[in-house]
């Protein structure tokens, strides 16, 4: 999972609240059951995924880890798979010398402290060795079904160049997400905002002609002004 800039690039007006429940009303109609395009079983191999997934692609998550899970996919597997042969596997990964530690680390961590389960609990998720808010929050949202809303480089982008919810930081972005964005709708919103930023709203050339979202967004430099949905 990218990370997400720590200062937006661009200045949009807020979308108004009256448009936000249409706009993840639209998405939700594309898309009634999103779901996480990072490979995984568990809560123990998504957490691995999530982990390793910063500043890589969900892609190339996947093509490590669909090796890796056939011999290593809980924590005692895992632990005696050891730092240097997770190495072998996870090579093709950015930064994969750190990950490999933390993910030995906080395997043996999840077998001390939480009888090898990957607890439902933000600040145990966030004591762990390499996961942090962003980790924690993927794992809490998919694993456990809560309304957590993890901001990477495309919820960022997403949530500032539409209007939806500005800010400067991720934890920002978070927050203001989270104040904005109905109930009925928190819980998928993650999912929604990734794959749009993924595959429609793009950093470089937003596909504006092909938004259904086109109409609500407050984007000033959109390249088209109404909606083709």
């Amino acid at each position: 999972m990218a990370q997400p800039p720590k200062n937006a690039d661009f200045v949009t007006p807020p979308m108004p609240d009256a448009d936000v429940e249409n706009f993840f009303a639209r998405l939700s109609a594309a898309n009634p059951n999103p779901a996480s395009e990072l490979a995984h079983r568990d809560p123990f191999t998504l957490l691995v995924a999530v982990l390793l997934s910063a500043q890589a692609t969900d892609v190339g998550v996947n093509k490590a880890t669909e090796a890796l899970f056939a011999v290593a996919d809980t924590p005692e597997t895992m632990l005696a798979l050891g730092e240097e042969r997770l190495r072998h596997f996870i090579r093709t990964i950015g930064l994969f010398n750190t990950k490999a530690k933390n993910v030995i680390q906080l395997s043996r961590v999840l077998i001390e402290r939480h009888g090898g389960n990957v607890p439902r609990d933000r600040g145990a998720l966030e004591a762990l060795p390499g996961v942090g808010r962003k980790t924690a929050n993927v794992v809490l949202n998919v694993a456990f079904g809560e309304p957590t809303i993890a901001v990477d480089t495309h919820v960022f982008r997403v949530a500032n160049r539409t209007g939806l919810a500005c800010g400067t930081t991720p934890e920002k972005v978070e927050a203001a997400l989270m104040a904005r964005v109905p109930e009925p709708w928190r819980h998928h919103a993650h999912h929604w905002l990734i794959l749009h930023g993924r595959y429609v709203c793009k950093a470089r050339r937003p596909m504006c002609e092909r938004c259904i979202v086109s109409d609500l967004c407050r984007y000033p430099k959109k390249s088209v002004s109404t909606a083709t949905g």
